[in-house]
């Protein structure tokens, strides 16, 4: 029998390019909503931070989109939501702290 892992809390903030359409910006939104309702994650809580300068330009971008999630996941989401991630070419930054 497998036991299943606590859930612990997360926050993930990430910099989408400011280019994107209002469509495009909402589908990636909701993409990354569906991945962690799909894995199992409890209490997710998605803030839309807006358009914002970068303090210095990252992949030739000196503007960006943040948003933050904040969730109850086990590590193998987060894994899996960040490998999704660095994949991913519309977002150029991503970071993931757990909050205790």
């Amino acid at each position: 029998m497998k036991i299943k892992p606590e859930l612990s809390s997360y926050e993930t903030i990430y910099i989408l390019k400011s280019d994107l359409s209002e469509d495009i910006l909402l589908k990636t939104i909701e993409q990354y909503q569906g991945l962690l309702l799909e894995r199992g994650a409890k209490n997710i809580l998605i803030e839309n931070r807006g358009r914002r300068h970068l303090k210095y330009p990252i992949r030739s971008s000196k503007d960006g989109i943040f948003i933050q999630m904040n969730y109850d996941a086990n590590g193998e989401v987060v894994s899996l939501v960040e490998k999704s991630m660095k994949i991913n070419d519309l977002i150029i930054r991503y970071l993931t702290s757990c909050i205790l």
